[in-house]
């Protein structure tokens, strides 16, 4: 209901979506093009996601690497790609959380919000 029992501006609703999905979609991109580090054994592997969760790079220190022992080395690279993905996901709820309420609240498909 409108305060003052006026009927709401169509047109204004329109441009206040429309200016919030260039904001979204901005942000979106952003996020495309940030890169977020998750670690894991101290520094001993690093991990380097996108905003969106695309994994872009790896580094393992060579200290990491044990030929008689590659099962923790698995684990490291599991526990830093995990750590940066959990940072991406911070940082999307940071971005988009804001827009998403805006658009209603019922969160945006496909994003963990």
């Amino acid at each position: 209901m409108i305060p003052g029992g006026g009927q709401p501006n169509m047109q204004q609703l329109l441009q206040q979506a429309q200016k919030m999905q260039q904001e979204l979609s901005k942000a979106q991109e952003e996020l495309a093009n940030t890169e977020i580090a998750g670690h894991a054994g101290g520094g001993l592997v690093t991990a380097t996601v996108t905003g969106a969760g695309e994994l872009r790079g790896l580094k393992i220190d060579p200290k990491a690497v044990d030929p008689e022992d590659t099962e923790t080395l698995a684990d490291l690279i599991v526990a830093a790609v995990q750590a940066a993905n959990e940072n991406a996901q911070t940082l999307q709820q940071q971005k988009l959380g804001p827009l998403a309420q805006g658009l209603g609240g019922g969160g945006i498909p496909g994003l963990p919000f």
